[in-house]
């Protein structure tokens, strides 16, 4: 048998955490790796104790639904939560990272941001990781590894 590659494994495990987003416009997952081992993982979601899209509905403004925190910026605010250093990490996300996201993942000093799927690619968070240092990965995810999580 053959072992999935760790990017593969850090990335299918990004569509994992996806699976508990609670909105309905888009399931996003992100996995925070530092030095080949899992430090944080978030999903898109609402504020912990507040209502959730999936019961409530997207709370909609200027065409972005306002009511979830990011699955990357869930990712990064865990780690601050709980103490874990993010300088030099890498992210595995399901999509692209928005603007915002973008500018919490520099901020935050990760170093990679390794994503499965182009999702409204801004080009100015392509300068901004550019400009940053950032190294920006696409690592669409093998279809054997899909289908696995399908099941």
């Amino acid at each position: 048998m053959e072992r999935i590659s760790w990017k593969q494994y850090f990335m299918s495990q990004s569509h994992l955490i996806a699976l508990r987003s609670t909105c309905e416009r888009l399931t996003v997952g992100a996995t925070i790796v530092r030095d080949n081992r899992i430090i944080a993982g978030g999903y898109n979601g609402s504020v912990s104790g507040s209502d959730h899209c999936i019961d409530e509905g997207c709370y909609m403004i200027d065409g972005h639904c306002v009511r979830t925190v990011h699955a990357e910026t869930n990712a990064i605010l865990q780690c601050a939560k709980f103490g874990v250093q993010t300088d030099g990490a890498e992210i595995y996300v399901t999509h692209f990272p928005c603007l915002q996201c973008c500018k919490s993942i520099i901020q935050a000093g990760i170093k990679t941001v390794y994503y499965a799927t182009d999702y409204r690619n801004h080009p100015y968070a392509s300068e901004l990781f550019k400009d940053a240092g950032v190294k920006v990965e696409l690592i669409p995810l093998e279809k054997e590894t899909m289908q696995l999580l399908k099941k």
